[in-house]
């Protein structure tokens, strides 16, 4: 046989790369599927093309094809292509952003929800045996997180420490009957559908509610990728915009390379049907004004900023993962990089890259 070979779409964007990246080091083949949609949804600046070409130059086993996943035509000649050679599937590919997804909502919905069941369909098809990873959000919760009891103290909001989410939000929370975001709604389609594939056909498939995913290979654009956009603007000087809340939400953050190291875990012994709240947990979160502080302290320079009383749609006011489901099934996985590490890492990329 040939060598095993990974499936990663979204493979120019911040966990695809560092995915891409990690299993072409274990051995497998990977191709990576990315059309650049990123510059399409938020311009020029947020491109991946400078990822992609970076995966292509420095990577041997590294194939890529700039396939756009509502074409199941074009879908479907890959999985042909690979067959019985694909044993992972992970599927990072999506339109990420609220504001973006009311602009759009045809858009949004055809790459989120049937962009995702294309690619199950056509591993289902060529590849039942494979692992299929989806990157799903924990918006899929809506702004039901929004009516936790939460005490306000001078940089942030924190849950009340008896509550039975006080070391982070588990997967008992209820989906339904809240507001999610066009876009919320468009990965909650897909992430039920990664489930009954699992469930139905099944298939071993997992999804990840990610919080914030972070680390220094995001393309940092206003709409999507808070700690990279927030230390970009104070190390170029542009104003960064706090909108509401008094800047007190609380953000749990995961360094892509720990996300990574969980998917691993969970291709090791897969499961069917799984769903899995992760993020940094208690171990990595922060509040905006403590990540502007953060951003000062590292770059060494005041930060432009401005508030708008009004805030997001649908933004969490606290979000913490409760990641303990996750650590009892793979106990050998943990939390590595804390937000200063990470903040740290990511001035240095913009940085370098500025």
């Amino acid at each position: 046989a040939l060598m095993p070979t990974a499936i990663v779409t979204g493979s120019g964007g911040l966990v695809g790369s560092e995915a891409a990246r990690f299993l072409a080091a274990k051995g497998l083949t990977v191709a990576g599927i990315d059309n650049d949609m990123r510059k399409y949804f938020f311009g020029d600046e947020a491109s991946t093309a400078w990822s992609i070409s970076n995966l292509k130059s420095q990577i041997s086993n590294y194939i890529h094809h700039s396939i756009d996943i509502r074409d199941t035509l074009a879908l479907e000649r890959l999985f042909a292509e690979y067959a019985g050679d694909i044993t992972l599937i992970i599927h990072t590919a999506g339109q990420p952003s609220h504001d973006w997804a009311a602009r759009e909502p045809q858009t949004d919905f055809t790459v989120n929800a049937n962009g995702t069941l294309n690619l199950l369909e056509a591993a289902r098809f060529h590849c039942p045996e494979a692992v299929f990873v989806f990157i799903s959000t924990n918006k899929v919760y809506g702004d039901r997180p929004n009516q936790l009891p939460l005490v306000e103290s001078v940089n942030r909001r924190s849950i009340d420490f008896a509550h039975e989410y006080a070391n982070g939000i588990t997967e008992t929370m209820p989906i339904d009957a809240c507001t999610h975001s066009i876009m919320g709604v468009s990965k909650v389609a897909a992430d039920l559908m990664v489930q009954e594939y699992g469930r139905y056909f099944g298939m071993k498939t997992v999804c990840f509610r990610g919080g914030c995913l972070t680390g220094p290979g995001h393309s940092g654009a206003e709409l999507h990728g808070f700690l990279a956009y927030l230390m970009k603007c104070c190390v170029i000087g542009r104003e960064y915009q706090v909108f509401g809340y008094k800047g007190k939400q609380v953000r749990d953050n995961i360094h892509s390379a720990d996300l990574i190291e969980a998917f691993w875990q969970f291709y090791q012994a897969p499961r069917a049907g799984e769903v899995y709240n992760i993020g940094g947990g208690v171990y990595s979160n922060v509040s905006i004004l403590e990540a502007i502080a953060l951003s000062e302290e590292i770059a060494g320079k005041r930060m432009l900023r401005s508030y708008r009383e009004q805030p997001r749609t649908g933004d969490h006011i606290w979000w913490v993962s409760g990641i303990d489901k996750f650590r009892s099934h793979y106990p050998e996985w943990h939390v590595t990089r804390d937000i200063r590490v990470t903040m740290e890492e990511i001035y240095r990329a913009i940085v370098e890259r500025t």
